[in-house]
């Protein structure tokens, strides 16, 4: 039978239970590196893929975690009012599901689609994980506690790759998502047998207006930034407009936020200092690493022509970095303040960017690699201390509330860098290509410039009838590099402002941090709770 989550509290049990939602958390993560590596193998005509152009490319990527960020504040209000182990446990069977629907795609769009599904299951997943170790752990244990879960995306990053890489290399692409069903299992039997159920005893109302804002706003943003760079017509109407409107539909969010009751995302915690800053700057850290990780993809399996094992293998030292630092960087926080570690972080992060930006076809492949060890070290500094100051800054009745808040706003992050920095690259190799391709034939020039992907599969497919096929290649290698080093000179430079934000915003030695932070208002509702 389960123990009560307070006896767990007080017993060896609560490890098992750290890991079992460990194991949950890893499944999701898995989903989110696991496609990175698959994207050239997506872009191949069927049936080796599916044919994604570049924008399919982004939007697959992006369906996942733009429903996720929108569906998190729903999701953690959800798991307080249900029960949040009965809501993780449907957020893992829904995973499944969806797992199977991306498996059998036969288009674009449906595997668009399946990957929202699965962004939806996530949104169910990963919050709820962090609010119940906020439940089950003490406020002494909670900075390790979660430095350990934050521990388990570093598995996530370095267990994707490594597996859609064997699995590409010997299998079909749709095996990167059956992968899924088998650890979901596992995560389900375990969790039923082992994690304690918990809610909030006072829940407020569903926020139904503030879902939909936040889904269109952040929907329609992403989609002009995408089509911006798909076309690299950043000035159409069709680009700036949408986006404008996604803008618009934000801020009209922001507003009914202020209004409403029972608001989806409770403004009142920004009057927190550690969780405003704390949230900003792990934003801002998520943009340039999710970003940049996404073009580094590229330029490993398009431009480097390593093959999808070799890629995954030169993303280890990111993921060791951050599984290995993790669980000890908190208390470095308590020792220096969250203002050192965090600027820290932030400032590797930044250099890391600037050596990316230096990377070209003949630079040895162990800079890459070094340069992804220092996006680990930098995301291991800032993500633990700044989990375990945002929760615990906030009443504790409210954890999936507020663990939601901060996934939804690292997802934004991560979604944000990934459209914006995947639109750069795109939109420079556009304008660097374009007068590079008048020897192709004319039906296939608009194609050919839209990634270094399609001027491959171009010059492949013409093969010997093109005798400038060398020279448009050479063109292609470079023009690709120009779009690549501005895209990571575009990350550093938001990585240097995180910087600068946690010097100047998070908890420095000696101030007040994780639970002697003021608390922000509770709800009314809540005044009572137990």
């Amino acid at each position: 039978m389960v123990q009560d989550k307070d006896e767990i509290e007080n017993s060896s049990r609560r490890w098992w239970v750290l890991g079992v939602l460990v194991l949950s958390l890893l499944v999701v993560q898995l989903d989110t590196t696991v496609l990175g590596v698959a994207v050239q193998r997506l872009s191949q005509p069927r049936p080796d893929g599916l044919g994604l152009t570049q924008g399919e490319l982004l939007w697959a990527i992006n369906a996942y975690t733009l429903v996720m960020a929108g569906m998190l504040l729903t999701t953690g209000a959800l798991a307080d009012r249900l029960g949040r182990k009965r809501v993780l446990l449907g957020g893992l069977v829904l995973f499944a599901v969806a797992s199977l629907w991306c498996a059998f795609s036969v288009t674009g769009p449906m595997l668009i689609a399946g990957r929202a599904v699965l962004g939806l299951a996530a949104a169910l997943v990963t919050p709820t994980t962090l609010a119940i170790i906020t439940q089950v752990f003490s406020k002494q244990e909670r900075p390790r506690a979660i430095g350990i879960w934050s521990g388990g995306v570093g598995i996530a990053v370095a267990v994707g790759p490594l597996v859609g890489g064997l699995l590409l290399d010997h299998l079909w692409w749709d095996s990167i998502f059956l992968v899924n069903v088998p650890v979901v299992a596992v995560a389900i039997i375990a969790m039923a047998v082992i994690v304690p159920e918990s809610r909030n005893p006072r829940p407020g109302r569903f926020d139904v207006p503030g879902v939909l804002l936040s889904l269109l706003g952040m929907a329609l943003l992403v989609k002009g930034i995408i089509a911006g760079g798909d076309t690299g017509e950043w000035t159409s109407p069709q680009v700036w407009a949408v986006g404008s409107a996604g803008v618009l539909v934000l801020a009209v969010f922001v507003v009914w936020e202020r209004r409403a009751t029972a608001p989806l995302l409770p403004l009142d915690w920004f009057r927190s200092r550690t969780f405003s800053g704390s949230i900003t700057v792990m934003t801002l850290a998520f943009f340039a690493m999710l970003g940049v990780t996404f073009t580094t993809a590229f330029y490993l399996l398009s431009l480097r022509r390593l093959s999808v094992l070799s890629t995954g293998l030169l993303l280890l030292p990111l993921a060791l970095a951050q599984l290995t630092l993790s669980a000890w960087t908190p208390a470095l926080a308590r020792r220096f303040g969250a203002r050192v570690t965090g600027t820290f972080g932030m400032l590797l992060l930044t250099s890391a960017l600037l050596l990316f930006a230096s990377l070209d076809t003949g630079t040895p492949l162990w800079v890459p690699g070094f340069a992804l060890f220092l996006i680990g070290t930098g995301i291991a500094f800032i993500m633990p201390s700044a989990s375990a100051a945002i929760m615990a800054s906030v009443p504790k009745e409210r954890a999936g509330s507020a663990s939601a808040t901060s996934n939804a706003f690292r997802q934004v992050g991560g979604a944000l860098g990934t459209a914006v920095l995947g639109a750069v690259l795109t939109g420079v190799y556009r304008a660097q290509i374009t007068d590079h391709l008048d020897a192709l034939p004319a039906a296939v020039r608009d194609l050919a410039a839209s990634s270094i992907q399609a001027t491959q599969a171009v010059l492949e497919s013409l093969g010997l009838q093109l005798p400038d096929a060398s020279a448009i290649s050479t063109a292609s290698d470079q023009a690709f590099t120009v779009g690549f080093h501005t895209s990571s000179l575009i990350g550093a430079a938001i990585a240097l402002l995180g910087a600068v934000l946690a010097a100047l915003v998070l908890t420095p030695r000696g101030g007040p941090t994780h639970d002697d932070a003021p608390q922000p208002m509770a709800d009314p509702a809540e005044a009572d709770a137990p």
